[in-house]
Formats: structure tokens, C-alpha cells, sequence
């Protein structure tokens, strides 16, 4: 059994969890999530903890065990509190704006780039800091990384657009003829 699996997750009592179908439904503050039940995994949600068990004893239940732990946790906390990822664009002349439920990044092509935010994230923009909220953890992740492919950081001058907390490492130029 997995040791990150055979942990309970609390839940508060603004949170609701129900199991019908195969299908988990968290509600909370912040909004609803569903998550789709492996048939391999059993959740059984006590009053204020969710349970996660696993009905085989197989590799492939083992490795499922401690992921829907995560994923039912990572649910959890996104309708309570939700989750936040920020990045930041660096380059002269580089900018983003927002204008209603697009994102126009102007980062050297010679077009701006146009992005529509889907369904579930919100976007604060800040000349060149970009604060993606949302609850789903998953999807907020994907978008961040699809943003951020738009101009990934080069390692000369570090031109682009990179998480707030990465560290770009940085290559020495030329050296110049001697």
C-alpha cells in the first residue's frame, strides 16, 4: 500500500463530498470539481475525512492509490482556498494586457500574441507579471505552461517568459575575438 494513499484527507464542513456513479463531486466555497473513479480504487468519504483504499493488490492499484490521494487533496484545497501560479515576462519592450477574458502578450514577434482564458481561471496582469488563479490544480498548470511556451526563457539574456520561482540558467556569450 501506498503511504501517501493510507493518509485520511480532511475535509471542513463548508465541504461537501459525494460519490455517485463512480464519479467524486467536491463542492466548496470557491466552486465544484469532479473526478472520475478508477475501478481499481474504492473512496469513501466519514464525515469530515475522505478515505482512499484500493480493491486489488496489483502494481497498478498500488500506483493509483497515493495519485488519487493527491488528486482528491489537490480538490479539496482548490474549493476551499484554490491555487495560484505566477509568471513573469522579461525582455525590453515586453508586456501583457488584458482585455476582457483575453490575454495580449507583445513579446517580440510582430504580432501580439492573443490568448483566451478558459472557463474556471482568472488572470490578474501587471505590465509584465501574470497571476493565473483558479481550482482546478491540473488545469491551472496546463495553462501556465501553455502561456509560458508562447516565449520560453532563452539562456543568454534570459528574454521570455518563465515562472516567478524558476531560476533560468544563464550560458556565457561569445568571447570576442582576441
Amino acid at each position: 500500500m501506498s503511504r501517501v494513499g493510507k493518509k485520511p484527507i480532511p475535509i471542513q464542513k463548508e465541504v461537501q463530498a459525494v460519490i455517485k456513479d463512480n464519479v467524486l463531486n467536491i463542492k466548496g466555497p470557491k466552486g465544484n470539481l469532479d473526478l472520475k473513479i478508477h475501478p481499481k480504487v474504492d473512496i469513501h468519504a466519514d464525515g469530515n475525512q475522505i478515505l482512499i483504499s484500493v480493491k486489488e493488490n496489483d502494481k497498478e492499484a498500488k500506483s493509483l492509490h497515493g495519485l488519487y490521494r493527491a488528486l482528491v487533496a489537490n480538490m479539496v484545497k482548490g474549493v476551499t482556498t484554490g491555487f495560484e501560479k505566477t509568471l513573469e515576462i522579461v525582455g525590453v519592450g515586453y508586456r501583457a494586457e488584458l482585455s476582457g477574458r483575453d490575454a495580449i502578450f507583445h513579446i517580440g514577434y510582430s504580432h501580439p500574441v492573443v490568448f483566451t482564458l478558459p472557463e474556471g481561471i482568472d488572470a490578474v496582469i501587471e505590465k509584465t507579471k501574470v497571476t493565473l488563479k483558479g481550482i482546478d490544480k491540473e488545469k491551472l498548470g496546463r495553462i501556465a505552461a501553455k502561456i509560458r511556451g508562447f516565449k520560453k526563457p532563452e539562456p543568454y539574456k534570459g528574454k521570455g517568459i518563465k515562472y516567478s520561482d524558476e531560476h533560468i540558467r544563464r550560458k556565457a556569450g561569445k568571447t570576442g575575438a582576441k
